[in-house]
């Protein structure tokens, strides 16, 4: 630019403070969401891997859940879930809500709730009738002892659904056999996800999510059969720098 006679040219000296940007580390968030209440919750019967649907209520659950991260701005940005249709449309709904149905989703059937064995499909009052209160407690809720295995033929046995294709299907799981499933994945799979500052969704199950909390919070053997996880509430973990997790809260909380 031509200088005009008279006007010396002033430069003008940049103002650091002016100019610079703050940058605050993004710290990696968990965000743990159990399906909404599938049609067998409703009837209360022993579900497992069996492929069932939601309700009414639990697709309106999983809206809300969707609702809810977008109004409180925890939007994912990857997602992981089973091979069960309750928890992928649970995450489904939950993520058209959110705007978010674009994110990458990851589906393995390690995430799958814990198989019930001899048990799945047996209604769950009946089942305490037949072999009592103590006997359905032990196998519902004790850490390290698994219901009676599934029967090869059983109309329930999944031998045959393609989704399984190689995949040795238990016949039974505990609590524990279900860790021990879901534990190697997370670490193999989903922390390394997490850990480069993703917010991370993973639409599960009861006993499946109940592995990671175990994990996640250091809460004993003894004490996670006691814990339940409500359908279609997300629980949020927040990491650090060091990807060690905060406590454990509930969204509708926050």
């Amino acid at each position: 630019m031509r200088r005009q006679k008279g006007f010396p040219i002033v430069r003008a000296k940049a103002n650091p403070a002016r100019f610079s940007v703050t940058t605050k580390a993004i710290m990696p968030k968990l965000i743990l969401l159990r399906h909404g209440q599938s049609q067998w919750n409703l009837e209360n019967r022993f579900t497992g891997w069996w492929d069932v649907g939601l309700t009414d209520q639990g697709v309106a659950e999983a809206k809300a859940a969707g609702v809810l991260l977008k109004d409180r701005g925890v939007l994912p940005t990857v997602a992981f879930t089973s091979l069960q249709t309750r928890a992928i449309k649970t995450l489904n709904l939950a993520l058209e809500e959110a705007g978010r149905l674009w994110i990458p989703v990851t589906k393995d059937w390690r995430l799958n709730e814990r198989h019930y064995g001899g048990l799945t499909g047996l209604d769950k009052q009946e089942t305490r009738e037949r072999h009592g209160d103590e006997q359905v407690h032990i196998w519902r809720r004790s850490f390290d002892v698994p219901p009676p295995e599934m029967e090869p033929g059983s109309p329930f046995d999944l031998a045959a659904d393609p989704r399984y294709a190689g995949i040795d299907i238990p016949r039974t799981e505990s609590l524990k056999l279900t860790i021990e499933r879901v534990l190697p994945y997370w670490k193999a799979a989903i922390l390394p996800v997490l850990a480069s500052g993703e917010t991370v969704i993973i639409s599960a199950h009861g006993n499946s999510l109940r592995a990671l909390v175990k994990h996640l919070s250091g809460i004993s053997d003894e004490d996670i059969t006691g814990l339940e996880i409500p359908t279609g509430q997300p629980i949020i973990y927040d990491f650090d720098d060091k990807m060690v997790p905060g406590a454990r809260y509930y969204l509708k909380d926050a």
